[in-house]
């Protein structure tokens, strides 16, 4: 195997490991809900609060990684997330909850940018998308994984264990990525020299990447970057609604048994494991066919359009297994975006990957915080279809704005002179 398919695939089990860790709280609601005494519009506030911090420290870890190295920033990110997973399962309330996921949200920060930073480096610009592909994939199996591994654990022990397992999963992986990953393929002793000339000629990056100092703000007047932010905005929240309310829903919403949510729970995500990986090379393949521009462009906008028509369709029927057919289609044509989304911000960033891809996150965040706070309200008052219906219109609105994305626009950020 290649050694950056190694590296790849290392990096897979992490955004596997951030799924389950960050799914394991929506599939616990229940429980954690009854023990603590929470309520629907508490807990939504623990959701979102969750969202709000991750969202804060996306660009400033974002930007630590492209200023000192993704692998010093990723270490240092998966370290605290572990430790606060761990804490997770320590709570005795719902404010120490609220304070512990505030944190863990600042840990978890920078997860996704400073992996597209270490991607960058060791991939070749037109298999960005399969590699970001690959990485959102397993994430994707890593939140179908989620209800096989919590659930069972919290039927024969508790919630809380099922959180020290899996903040112990954390740092046994950053242990081996410490002493095993290189930031850069030229640093490595274990590439052969074929492999590291394909990827110095094709990834894109100056062949000497310098830390010079740049004005941090200057590159978000590009007009393409907007775009790309408010793109995202819709997408991430369609994608969070399945990360945090998902579960919920299906149980007090839809009051499916218990017995059955493991399945319901993880068929939406395998559906959307099969779309991230289909996203990703699809958008590859347009790439070489039609240009980087369109082959950008397509792929997402029939993912978003569907996946709204499914999303609106599910949250007024009324039969149970027909909606999460419907959700599970809908999740998976939606994920189609991410690995392309991902590509398109390294695409634009070049050796500033880690801010783009940061701020687009960070976009999509703040973004999904409101919407998971908002839907809460609107379930408390409404019922639960409301709010869904809502997410679909918003994600079918995220089809159009592909039209003014351009993956081959750099985004320039002004050198600040030493002088």
């Amino acid at each position: 195997m290649k050694k950056r398919y190694q590296v790849l695939f290392v990096l897979s089990l992490l955004s596997m490991i951030t799924f389950l860790d960050r799914v394991a709280l929506s599939s616990a609601s229940s429980n954690i809900m009854s023990d603590l005494h929470i309520s629907t519009v508490k807990w939504g506030w623990i959701l979102g609060m969750f969202t709000l911090s991750y969202a804060s420290f996306e660009v400033p870890t974002g930007w630590l990684g492209d200023r000192f190295g993704g692998k010093n920033i990723l270490i240092r990110v998966v370290i605290w997330w572990s430790i606060f997973t761990i804490l997770t399962g320590i709570s005795t309330g719902f404010i120490m909850l609220l304070i512990v996921r505030f944190l863990f949200g600042v840990g978890e920060a920078g997860a996704y940018p400073n992996t597209s930073i270490i991607l960058a480096k060791w991939f070749p610009v037109l298999e960005r998308g399969r590699a970001q592909a690959t990485i959102w994939g397993a994430s994707r199996l890593g939140a179908a994984l989620t209800p096989f591994i919590v659930l069972p654990i919290q039927q024969k022990y508790s919630w809380h264990v099922s959180f020290y397992t899996l903040g112990f999963v954390g740092l046994v992986w950053v242990l081996f990525f410490i002493f095993w990953q290189k930031e850069d393929p030229t640093h490595s002793k274990h590439i052969k020299k074929e492999e590291l000339d394909e990827i110095l000629a094709k990834r894109d990056l100056p062949l000497q990447i310098e830390n010079e100092k740049t004005s941090f703000w200057s590159g978000f007047k590009n007009k393409y970057l907007g775009f790309l932010l408010l793109m995202y905005i819709c997408y991430a929240i369609g994608a969070y609604f399945f990360q945090s309310w998902f579960h919920t829903y299906l149980q007090k919403g839809r009051q499916i048994p218990e017995e059955q949510l493991i399945w319901a729970s993880s068929v939406p995500y395998l559906l959307a494991a099969l779309g991230c990986f289909t996203g990703g090379w699809l958008s590859d393949i347009a790439c070489l066919r039609w240009g980087k521009k369109w082959g950008r462009r397509i792929v997402p906008m029939v993912g978003l359009f569907v996946s709204g028509i499914c999303i609106m369709t599910a949250s007024i029927i009324n039969d149970n297994l027909t909606c999460i057919i419907l959700l599970g289609i809908g999740m998976a044509f939606m994920d189609v975006t991410a690995p392309v989304a991902w590509a398109v911000a390294m695409d634009m960033g070049g050796t500033k990957s880690g801010t783009v891809s940061g701020a687009m996150n960070s976009a999509g965040l703040l973004g999904a915080y409101l919407s998971t706070v908002v839907f809460g309200y609107l379930a408390n008052a409404y019922g639960y279809y409301l709010p869904v219906l809502y997410i679909g219109m918003i994600v079918f609105c995220g089809t159009f704005i592909w039209l003014k994305i351009d993956a081959t626009q750099k985004i320039q950020f002004r050198k600040i002179s030493t002088l």
